[in-house]
């Protein structure tokens, strides 16, 4: 299992970044794998969502592992786990979740630096000692940074670079292997972070951000897409059933 924690690191290069089209679920997985897929992530909102649970870790752990053992036992690559906070109030506790969560085969997790149903970004030094105890597994730690998360990069921008950047080194220095920096589409912030960053650069595709080789140019190491494939997945879903139920033929049948 740790080949594949090696394979899942490697994979992260700046310039040539690696792209995460996440998953929901085993079946979902398998279909980005037979795709082309060098690696799956599952996403915290999807996941949750179709299994009928909120995001937020609402959906309880023992059912968030049991569906990633369904997903690694489906794909051959290497398979990265949305823990969302961590899954533990302390330290110790978040060590204990993601431990598991590598002994049901996980290759990475994500964490972030938000506890549930909170705006309020932790404190640096609180956030690191989760992550020094995630790091312990020897999975690939990607830390996400939500400090773009609701604010104007236009406005802002050098600031939060700045604020992004002293997490980054504090996230490193205890061990993470990875930064998460979503709600960020603004090429000149993403290319400074991706400059000075001590850890490869994770960024969420949205409209806005330009393709894999605009990104590649600032520097960016990991691009997912978080919850848009579900979303999107859902929305066709729904919209061929009413065509169905109002008596239409559905698009696959043309």
């Amino acid at each position: 299992m740790m080949d594949k924690v090696e394979q899942f690191r490697a994979l992260h290069i700046p310039g040539d970044p690696l792209v995460l089209f996440n998953i929901w679920d085993a079946g979902s997985a398998k279909a980005v794998a037979n795709a082309g897929a060098r690696a799956i992530a599952t996403g915290s909102f999807g996941v949750a969502e179709a299994q009928g649970y909120a995001d937020g870790e609402a959906m309880p752990l023992d059912a968030a592992l049991a569906n990633l053992a369904r997903i690694v036992a489906t794909v051959d690559v290497p398979v990265t786990f949305d823990m969302e906070s961590g899954y533990g109030a302390t330290a110790a506790e978040v060590g204990a979740s993601v431990a598991r969560a590598r002994d049901t085969g996980a290759s990475g997790i994500n964490i972030e630096d938000r506890m549930p149903d909170q705006t309020a970004l932790a404190p640096v030094s609180r956030q690191a000692e989760r992550l020094s105890a995630a790091a312990a597994s020897g999975l690939f730690v990607n830390a996400r940074c939500d400090v773009f998360r609701g604010r104007n990069a236009a406005i802002d921008g050098p600031a939060l670079v700045a604020e992004t950047l002293e997490r980054a080194r504090a996230y490193a220095h205890a061990g993470a292997s990875g930064l998460f920096v979503p709600f960020l589409a603004d090429a000149r912030c993403i290319a400074a972070i991706c400059e000075a960053s001590p850890l490869p650069v994770n960024i969420l595709w949205r409209p806005g951000c330009g393709d894999r080789a605009a990104l590649a140019h600032l520097g960016v190491a990991r691009i997912s897409h978080g919850h848009q494939p579900w979303a999107a997945a859902m929305t066709w879903l729904g919209d061929q059933a009413k065509v169905v139920l109002t008596g239409g033929n559905p698009s696959y049948a043309q």
